[in-house]
């Protein structure tokens, strides 16, 4: 099995020269690399979680600053690191409460505050080595006791010693265990959130509509297929996404499959959006106050949609869900394309040639990947969980990400 160092280097080769591109083959793979990191991380004897999310952190500043572009990347690193803290918390609930009911007296037992004063000292302490005024008062009476007397033979205090040693390897080992789990359902998650999100496609597009789409989106063509084997009969509008025109693909695809598509122009969008019933897109990323980072040209489209009342409705997976805010300086909303994209450098070279003249060329090309659209502008997200409107995705993001979390820059040692 290739070690660590060699798993994460190819990685972020792969990602530097754009050998991995997509939100979904993104996180599956990310998710994969840091669960063979955790099962190769050797982890001390104390503060187990701490040194865990100590060696993904510093692994997630790596990746997320190979391809600032994918966010996938650091929405994954942070769910995994929200995972490890769970289950600490988890453990840390389980062997405290072991201990309370150990020494319990029979009228103790009936008592339910003591689990639930149990459960909150273990969610206040996580990640903390225990003091040993906290051992001893959590101790057994008989163990207290036992601990303050000396023991006489030194075969006794060697045989505590190992008990303590193979019970902290037996947590470093659950521990581990229950992290890669938790990865490993991650991991299904990201392969199933096409199929999770097609399911509930006849909800929403009904007999008769037409549908409005840009750019192309595997969430998308497997949204409107599954509608389509429902027996809805609908016709789909699509853009063709200039100046990389992967609305013609989409076109082409949804054609094969039986589906009546018209393909329009960019630029016809306003024109027709008055014969929409819907706007079904995809994104890039989902940011935590509800705005989407989706394919260049889709602000204009929701925008023609506020204005004829029509709906704008946007498919993502979970994983796509981003706990950042677009000020945030981690965040990078756009990148610019080759300028071949748009224009023949043969046909304008006279205008960019950088011999003639002591100045700056006249002619720019900007080429931007990407555009932002705010969730005032959006009606509904359609997740693998189901739906949701922008104003619940801070909801979400506490369910999914630690607050702990959101910057993966470690912090310098002095």
């Amino acid at each position: 099995m290739p070690d660590t160092h060699a798993l994460v280097n190819d990685f972020l080769n792969k990602l530097k020269k754009r050998k991995i591109e997509g939100s979904k083959a993104t996180a599956k793979l990310t998710a994969e690399l840091l669960r063979s990191v955790i099962s190769q991380q050797r982890l001390p004897h104390t503060n187990q979680a701490g040194a865990l999310i100590h060696a993904i952190k510093a692994i997630g500043e790596q990746l997320t600053a190979a391809n600032s572009v994918e966010v996938a990347v650091g929405n994954i690193v942070r769910r995994v690191l929200h995972i490890i803290r769970e289950e600490d918390v988890s453990l840390t609930t389980a062997s405290i409460g072991g201990l309370s009911l150990q020494g319990l007296s029979d009228d103790e037992e009936d008592n339910p505050l003591v689990s639930a004063a149990a459960a909150a000292a273990a969610a206040r302490t996580t990640l903390r080595p225990p003091s040993l005024q906290t051992l001893l008062e959590d101790m057994p009476p008989h163990s207290a006791a036992a601990a303050a007397i000396p023991h006489s033979s030194s075969s006794a205090g060697d045989s505590e010693d190992k008990t303590k040693s193979t019970d902290k390897n037996s947590r470093s080992r659950k521990l581990k265990h229950n992290v890669i789990e938790t990865v490993n359902e991650l991991i299904q998650e990201i392969a199933t959130c096409h199929e999770q999100i097609a399911e509930q496609a006849v909800e929403h597009i009904h007999q008769n509509e037409v549908i409005l789409t840009l750019g192309s989106s595997g969430t998308v063509i497997k949204f409107l297929c599954a509608a389509k084997e429902k027996k809805r009969s609908f016709r789909v509008f699509v853009a063709e996404g200039a100046p990389r025109y992967q609305g013609h693909t989409l076109a082409k695809e949804l054609v094969s499959r039986g589906l009546q598509t018209t393909v329009i122009t960019d630029s016809a969008v306003f024109a027709m959006i008055s014969r929409v019933n819907m706007v079904i897109v995809g994104a890039h990323a989902v940011m935590a106050n509800g705005g989407v980072i989706a394919p260049v040209g889709l602000n204009m489209v929701a925008l023609a949609a506020q204005r004829h009342a029509v709906p704008f409705v946007v498919l993502a997976g979970i994983h796509k869900l981003c706990p950042l805010y677009p000020h945030n300086p981690e965040v990078l909303l756009n990148e610019l394309k080759s300028p071949s994209e748009l224009l023949d450098f043969g046909e304008l070279s006279d205008c960019m040639d950088f011999s003639t003249g002591t100045g700056p060329p006249l002619l720019h090309v900007a080429n931007p990947a990407f555009d932002y659209v705010p969730p005032k502008l959006v009606s509904l997200f359609i997740t693998d969980t189901g739906g949701h409107n922008p104003s619940y995705m801070y909801r979400l993001i506490a369910d999914y990400y630690s607050a702990d979390d959101l910057v993966l820059q470690q912090r310098p040692t002095c």
